[in-house]
C-alpha cells in the first residue's frame, strides 16, 4: 500500500494554490460586477423610472414641424442635458422601439448649442441656475419639448413640468410655451395634466 509522504499533503496544497487563487479572483470580479449592476438599477428611483416612461410616451402624443427631421427615417430624439437621473434605464424603455416609423434614440448633453437634432429634452436640475436662460435660447431657436421637475421650471420658460403631489408624479403643462416652439400637443396628453399660464408653476 502507497503512502504520502509527510509533507505531500503540503505539496498538493501549494501546486492548488495558483488554481485557487484565480477561482478566487474570477469569483471576486464577478461578485463586483453583479453588486455593481444591482447599487446602479437600485440608484434609480421608482421617481426617475416612471419619469423614463413618460419622456418615452411623449413621443406619441407630440408633433413636430417636418423640418425637425432630416429624413423620414431620421430618429425621434429623447435629450438629457445635465445630470442624468435616468442612467441605462431610459435608453432600455426606448430600445427597439419605433413610432411613426422613426426609431427613438437618447442622447446625453452639455452644451445647448449642440441641441439642434434633439426633439424631447429633459433638464436636469443640475442646470437650475441657468434654466430660464436655456429655455428662452431652445424656445427661439428650436421645436423642442422641454422637460424638467425643478421648481420653478413653468415659471422659467419649460414646457412640461413633473410635479410630485401626494406621492404621484402629475405633469404640468405650459401650452403658449410649445405653441411658441410651432409644437402640436395631442389633447390625450392635455387630459392627464395640469395647464399652466407663462410665468407660473
Amino acid at each position: 500500500m502507497a503512502f504520502l509522504k509527510p509533507n505531500a499533503g503540503a505539496a498538493l496544497l501549494r501546486g492548488s494554490a495558483p488554481r485557487w487563487a484565480a477561482w478566487c479572483v474570477v469569483v471576486a470580479f464577478f461578485a463586483a460586477h453583479v453588486s455593481a449592476a444591482r447599487a446602479e438599477a437600485a440608484a434609480i428611483s421608482a421617481e426617475n423610472q416612471i419619469k423614463a416612461v413618460f419622456l418615452f410616451n411623449f413621443t406619441q402624443f407630440v408633433k413636430w414641424p417636418a423640418r425637425t427631421f432630416a429624413d423620414a427615417q431620421a430618429p425621434i430624439v429623447i435629450g438629457v442635458l445635465g445630470e442624468d437621473p435616468f442612467g441605462p434605464y431610459l435608453d432600455g424603455v426606448v430600445q427597439n422601439e419605433k413610432i411613426g416609423g422613426r426609431p427613438i434614440v437618447v442622447r446625453r448633453y452639455r452644451r445647448v448649442e449642440d441641441l439642434a437634432e434633439c426633439h424631447i429634452l429633459f433638464i436636469s436640475r443640475s442646470e437650475s441656475a441657468r434654466l430660464e436662460q436655456i429655455c428662452a435660447q431652445l424656445n427661439k431657436s428650436w421645436s423642442i419639448l422641454t422637460v424638467g421637475d425643478s421648481e420653478n421650471f413653468s415659471r422659467q420658460g419649460g414646457m412640461v413640468r413633473f410635479a410630485t403631489e401626494g406621492g404621484k408624479t402629475r405633469l404640468r403643462i405650459n401650452i403658449a410655451a410649445a405653441k411658441a416652439a410651432e409644437l402640436t400637443l395631442s389633447s390625450k396628453l392635455l387630459a392627464h395634466a395640469v395647464i399652466v399660464v407663462s410665468g407660473k408653476n
